[in-house]
This record gives C-alpha cells, sequence and structure tokens, in this order.
C-alpha cells in the first residue's frame, strides 16, 4: 500500500504510528491531531499549556459525556414513540453506563493511546470508558457534531444498542435459539473463525447453521458478540416457526 508524499509531512514523525492508529478507530482522519493527542493524556503527566491550565483527558471526557447522551438520547427518542420521559432515562442510563462504557473502550483497545506516567496495569476499569468519552469530546472540538453523531451510531448504536436487551424481554438471542432447537430436535452449529480483515481491532465471525443449513452470519469484536448478533438474526428469520 503506498500513501501521498505529503500525508506525512503534515504531521511530525513521532505522530505517524497515533495517526494511523487513531484515524482506524474513528473510520476518518482528524483534521486538529491535538485534541486527540489530548484525549489520551492522563493526568500523571502534570502536563500544562501556555496559560498555565491543566492538560489532560478529564475536561474533554466532560464533553464526550455530553455529546453521548445527546445523540443516545435522540436515538432512543426517534426510535421508541410509545416511550415515556421515565423509560427514555431508564434507557440512556443502560446505554452510556459505566460498565457498558468500559467495555467500549476496551474493545476499541484505547487503552493502547494513553500517555502516563503510571503503568497501564495499575489503572481501575473506569480509564477504558473515560477515554472513550474523551475521545468524542475530541472528535466533536475536531469536526463537530455530525461526525460525532456518525461515529456514535457506528461504534455504539449498531452494535451494541438492542432495545429488547435493555429492556429485559429478551436475555440472550443464542439462548432462544438453542432452546428451540432442542425442542424441535434440530442440530445447530456456531463456526467462530476470525476476520479482521482490514479493520483496526481483532473480529470474529459466525455461521450458524440448524439442521445442517446455514440460516444466519454475523461479525463483531468477540466471539460471544458474534454468536449473539447471528442469533438475533436468525430468530427474527424464523420467528413464526419458534412462536408455534
Amino acid at each position: 500500500m503506498s500513501f501521498p508524499t505529503n500525508l506525512f509531512n503534515s504531521h511530525p514523525k513521532e505522530d505517524g504510528d497515533f495517526f494511523w492508529g487513531i484515524s482506524k478507530i474513528l473510520g476518518f482522519k482528524p483534521k486538529t491531531l491535538s485534541f486527540y493527542k489530548k484525549a489520551f493524556l492522563h493526568r500523571s503527566m502534570n502536563k500544562k499549556d501556555d496559560k498555565g491550565n491543566a492538560m489532560n483527558y478529564e475536561r474533554l471526557e466532560f464533553l464526550g459525556d455530553s455529546m453521548l447522551g445527546t445523540i443516545i438520547s435522540k436515538h432512543l427518542y426517534n426510535e421508541v414513540p410509545e416511550g415515556d420521559e421515565g423509560y427514555l432515562t431508564k434507557m440512556r442510563s443502560k446505554i452510556v453506563s459505566r460498565e457498558h462504557l468500559n467495555e467500549l473502550g476496551k474493545d476499541l483497545g484505547l487503552i493502547n493511546f494513553v500517555e502516563s506516567r503510571i503503568p497501564k496495569s495499575h489503572f481501575g476499569q473506569n480509564i477504558h470508558g473515560n477515554v472513550f468519552e474523551a475521545l468524542v469530546g475530541a472528535i466533536y472540538l475536531d469536526r463537530g457534531y455530525n461526525y460525532c453523531d456518525k461515529f456514535i451510531k457506528k461504534r455504539v448504536i449498531e452494535p451494541y444498542v438492542d432495545i429488547e436487551l435493555l429492556e429485559g424481554r429478551v436475555i440472550s438471542y443464542k439462548s432462544l435459539v438453542i432452546e428451540w432447537c432442542q425442542k424441535q430436535k434440530k442440530t445447530f452449529d456456531f463456526d467462530v473463525y476470525e476476520d479482521t480483515g482490514n479493520d483496526a481491532l481483532k473480529h470474529f465471525a459466525v455461521k450458524l447453521s440448524i439442521g445442517g443449513n446455514v440460516v444466519a452470519k454475523a461479525r463483531a469484536t468477540s466471539k460471544k458478540k458474534a454468536e449473539e448478533r447471528a442469533s438475533k438474526r436468525a430468530f427474527f428469520a424464523l420467528q413464526d416457526k419458534m412462536e408455534n
């Protein structure tokens, strides 16, 4: 693969790996790299700007938290027209919970970009969610609302937000599919294999076969997520049969 000769000239050589690494996660090229560098700058570095203000990811985390909440709220408002204020608030809280944000940050491998004087092995779990929110804040400053919206749809809503699972109406689509196969005395198989392709993150693909026929395929950043996603597709493809 060849790159334009002038591309690296606009970014210092030491920032080259960071630039390309973060571009893969974002799905676009940063305009102002300094916003993203700050999004991974831990307070232990004790850096200050020329006015003496502390430089770390915490202010960006605050901004990203607000942007994330706004975009998730808009999604729920559009997707669940029957939901009242209490319902929408509850669903939003589940999506942007610290546990969920930590999982997102881990899946994206964001801790690998963190600049700190503290060994990464000494960080608590919340570092993953904190830098994810800071990254969202950096996107907003660099590219504005629309890019934030697209990033959150791609990295949060599409792979993770399932209203029925959040409501607790469905605990696991995989469990439903397995239970149905056992009742119907049908064989089933989850054929899982690594399928990273050109993605920055490791991905797994799965082919779900029932009775010897492939009924659904899916791809995700973990085997468990890939199996659940394939099971959901199989559930809806076979819904009429499963409900009878």
